[in-house]
Order: structure tokens, then C-alpha cells, then sequence
């Protein structure tokens, strides 16, 4: 699928300001127009809030309406995302006044790089639709009618170029996070990603016997939605190989949980809603695969799983207390039925295990990125995604450079540590069982409650006999979204996908 098909409206440059197939014009910088600078002193004059607030009013010099949705006044601790906010608020209020076709002066910055780039992405957040809306009501499909972009930049066409790229991948991913339980069940999400994905290598495992032998960590999960057909687990494995001799492999498993309801474990007290945005791992993997899909790398790999699935609740649902034999051999006990995301991706995860091990991939990377836990957004805060290395990524310095990388295109993340005591909390507590899979309190209320997750998948996996001193080191990285995803009513805003792409595509 064409990336027009995956921007929320027309995208084009504009070289100079005028009114011709524009109705207004958004400005977040103080360095204006020469047009506008009389105007703008003379609200100052009489406004001391002027360069604080989102203002609308007509300029006599331009004959046009300008919306002025101005930066913060800058200091060592902001990030480009004050940009980006800048440039969805200026779009928020031209869409509230009824304009259709706005034109966004996008400013350079001498503090912030990528601050153009950033830019156009922040006006294209703004702009999307969710998908059931889009296709229940076709006539509100749009917010707007057609987007011009005049950027200060020599770069401008590149620039431009790059934003609708990422977005095409944003945009996968939104729809995806942002359907409800039923729109975007795994069998609906299969039909989407099967007719974007065309040029990829697709394999959808849904027949239960298969997932049951091969996936049965995944299976106790799916064990009361396959009872419903339309709710019927599937795992999907998407593959792209570059047209040169790959010098690295990027192997990503995505959660996809599409609805919990915490299973037996059953989240109580009004928490539950929200839940269908529980998928949004997985959506950023599929969004990844848009991106790796256009960008064609010509000598990197990459191999993708969705594990989509759906944690209900019924007489065939999972209970603490099971073992369960994992695809890796590893014994594991269930400790709480509302920790399934990480059930979800144990045997996907050893899958990429054993084929970068069997099939002697160059330079292999294995990711989970996954809303995994709410102590991921106790200790990040709204907004940050959580990087976890394995020893063997530590090494390389992984974490710190995708932390600096998010920090520069507004993608940010805090970067956690393994220790031994997060394997130790796992351990079997009793004969017969290698691992627990989690305590019986929450995320929040346990100590080092992300953390323990990430280990729990080294364990689960056997990704613990690649370590350092091992004949096969692997590479492996943890992103836990739970903090960055977008949580109801907020649109999911498909992170880590930037971060990822400029980390490891470029």
C-alpha cells in the first residue's frame, strides 16, 4: 500500500505565503514575517500573555487568517517535542476556527537539529482519524482537506520526504493501537496487515494444535478467546530481506494483546477499561515493518512477530498455579494471569532465538517491545519509553545511544538496568518448576516491577545461555511502552517507531 494511502490528508510544500489553496496560516516560532512583526508588538503591548497561548486573528498586511501557537520560552531542559506540541496545538486551533487547508511555517533551530523534522510530524499526529471513524463516518475521514508545510530549510524536499515516511509508519501503528476490542480483534488484524504487507514475506499461525505445541505459553493465554472464533489468537511473523548480503538482522516481537481483562486474575474496580490499547507493542512492530517496507534497507534483515491475542476470561481460561512447559523446555509456573504479556511473547521471542542461532543470522538484535507493566509508567512518567539491555547489547552501548537518538527526534526514553536480582526474584520456589512467572501483586506495588519482566523473557526463552562467556552471544533489547503508548482518551501516538527507525534503518 502507497504511503498517500497512510497520511491522514494531502502533504505539500509551499515556497512562499500566500492565500492561493490556503485558508490560514499557523506559526509557532517568534521569529515571524516581516508581515506580522507589527502586529505582533502591538498585542504584546497590551497582552502580557500573547507568547504563552494559542491566538486566532486576521492579519490586514497578509489578508489572512493566522492561528500563533507560540514555543515556550526555551530552556536547557526542553526537547524538540516542544515543537511537535507547538505544531499540533497550531492544527488543534485552526480546525477548531473551521479551517481546511492550513499553511505551517516550520522554523528552524539552532538548539534542536531535527527541530523541522519534528515539526511536520507534530502537525501530523494532530491530523489523524481513527480508523472505525474513518470508515464508519467516510465523510469526517479527513480533519482537514489538504496540509502545505513552508519550511526554512534547504532541505525542505528531504525533510518533507522523511516526515510522510515515518508517518506511514505511525499511521499502521495508530490504527492498529487504536481499534476497539472488536475492530481490531486478532483475526481483523490479520486482514489489515495482510493487505498492507504484500511485499513481505507473511506467515499467519492461527491453527490451535500448532499454536498449542509450538507457542503454549501463548496458548494458556488464548485458551478461553479461542472459544470464540472471531477472538482466535494468531501469531504473525513478517519478514523482510534486503537485496544485498544482510550485515545485520533486526529480529522484533511485538505484545498484541487486544483486549485484557486480566483473565482469572480479573481486572476489578473500574480498571479494565481502556484495555484494548494493550496491542500497542505489536502495532509498533507492524508500523515498524510499514517503514522497513518502504525504506527497503539494502543490506539489513528483519524479522517481526505479532502476538496477538486476547486475555479473556471463561471456563477455559488460564488460573494461578499451572505450569506450563515453555517452547524453550523452561518450567513455568503462573503466578498471575494478568501478567500474560509476557506469556504472550516468551515463545515467539525463543522462536527468533533458535532461528538466529540455527540459521546463523549476521549480527542478530532481538527486541520485545510491549505496554508491559505499570510500574514502567510509575517510574518513567507519562510520555518516556523504558530501554532494557541484555549483557550482551549492553556492552555495545545499545540503550544509551537509542535514548540519545529518541532525545534528538522526540522519541524519548529512560534507560533501565538489569541486575541479578531481578532473575532471582523468578526463581522456582518449589520442585518442578524453573520459573515463576510473577508475584501476586502488581507491577506498581512490586520493587524493580519492569525490570523483573525483562528477565523473566531471558529465563523463559533460554536467551540466559547466550550470554557474555557463551559460544552464541545474543543481542537483546526490552522496550516497555506502557508510559509512551497513549493511554484512553489520549490517541496512541506510536511510539517507539521513530526512535527505532533512526537507531537502527539509517
Amino acid at each position: 500500500m502507497g504511503i498517500d494511502k497512510l497520511i491522514p490528508c494531502s502533504v505539500k510544500l509551499s515556497q512562499v505565503i500566500q492565500k492561493s489553496g490556503c485558508d490560514v496560516l499557523c506559526v509557532i516560532d517568534r521569529q515571524i514575517p516581516k508581515e506580522l512583526v507589527e502586529q505582533f508588538n502591538d498585542f504584546r503591548s497590551y497582552d502580557k500573555a500573547f507568547d504563552t497561548m494559542v491566538s486566532c486573528f486576521k492579519s490586514s498586511k497578509l489578508n489572512m487568517p493566522v492561528v500563533y501557537s507560540p514555543l515556550p520560552e526555551l530552556t536547557d531542559y526542553h526537547d524538540v517535542r516542544c515543537y511537535q506540541n507547538a505544531a499540533a496545538k497550531s492544527l488543534e486551533r485552526a480546525i477548531k476556527a473551521g479551517f481546511k487547508a492550513p499553511l505551517l511555517l516550520v522554523p528552524e533551530s539552532d538548539k534542536f537539529a531535527y527541530a523541522p523534522l519534528c515539526t511536520v510530524l507534530g502537525a501530523l499526529s494532530e491530523l489523524y482519524v481513527p480508523i472505525q471513524y474513518r470508515e464508519d463516518v467516510p465523510d469526517k475521514s479527513q480533519r482537514i482537506s489538504n496540509l502545505s508545510v513552508m519550511i526554512s530549510s534547504p532541505k525542505a524536499e528531504e525533510i518533507l520526504k522523511e516526515a510522510l515516511l515515518l508517518e506511514s509508519g505511525r499511521f499502521v501503528a495508530r490504527d492498529i493501537g487504536v481499534g476497539d476490542p472488536e475492530r481490531m480483534a486478532p483475526p481483523r488484524i490479520e486482514e489489515y496487515v495482510t493487505k498492507i504487507f504484500k511485499n513481505l514475506k507473511v506467515n499467519v499461525i492461527s491453527n490451535v494444535d500448532t499454536i498449542t505445541k509450538e507457542y503454549p505459553l501463548f496458548a494458556a493465554v488464548n485458551r478461553a478467546a479461542n472459544q470464540i472464533e472471531r477472538h482466535r489468537g494468531r501469531i504473525i511473523f513478517l519478514e523482510y530481506k534486503p537485496p544485498q548480503p544482510a550485515k545485520k538482522t533486526l529480529m522484533l516481537v511485538g505484545k498484541g494483546v487486544t483486549y485484557d481483562t486480566g483473565g482469572a486474575d480479573i481486572k476489578a474496580g473500574g480498571i479494565m477499561a481502556g484495555m484494548c490499547r494493550d496491542k500497542c507493542g505489536a502495532a509498533a512492530v507492524a508500523g515498524f515493518m510499514q517503514i522497513v517496507n518502504e525504506k527497503k534497507p539494502a543490506d539489513i534483515h528483519v524479522i517481526a512477530a505479532l502476538c496477538l491475542v486476547r486475555n479473556s476470561v471463561g471456563e477455559d481460561c488460564y488460573v494461578s498455579d499451572e505450569i506450563i512447559t515453555s517452547r524453550a523446555g523452561v518450567r513455568v509456573r503462573v503466578g498471575n494471569t494478568d501478567a500474560e504479556g509476557r506469556m504472550c511473547m516468551a515463545d515467539a521471542l525463543c522462536r527468533m532465538k533458535e532461528l538466529a542461532v540455527s540459521e546463523n543470522l549476521p549480527d542478530p538484535h532481538l527486541f520485545t517491545i510491549a505496554t508491559l507493566t505499570g510500574h514502567a509508567a510509575l517510574a518513567a512518567g507519562s510520555g518516556y519509553s523504558i530501554v532494557i539491555d541484555n549483557s550482551v547489547a549492553h556492552c555495545t552501548g545499545h540503550a544509551r545511544k537509542l535514548q540519545e537518538i529518541g532525545q534528538m527526534f522526540g522519541d524519548p526514553f529512560e534507560v533501565s538496568t538489569l541486575r541479578q536480582d531481578d532473575f532471582d526474584f523468578n526463581a522456582g520456589k518449589v520442585i518442578g518448576e524453573d520459573v515463576v512467572q510473577c508475584n501476586n501483586l502488581g507491577s506498581s506495588r512490586t520493587p524493580r516491577g519492569h525490570q523483573v519482566p525483562a528477565a523473566f523473557l531471558i529465563q523463559a526463552t533460554g536467551l540466559n545461555k547466550h550470554g557474555l562467556d557463551s559460544p552464541k552471544p545474543l543481542k537483546y533489547t526490552h522496550l516497555d511502552i506502557a508510559a509512551s503508548a497513549g493511554e484512553l482518551p489520549a490517541l496512541p501516538t506510536a511510539a517507539p517507531i521513530i526512535a527505532l527507525t533512526k537507531a537502527h534503518l539509517n
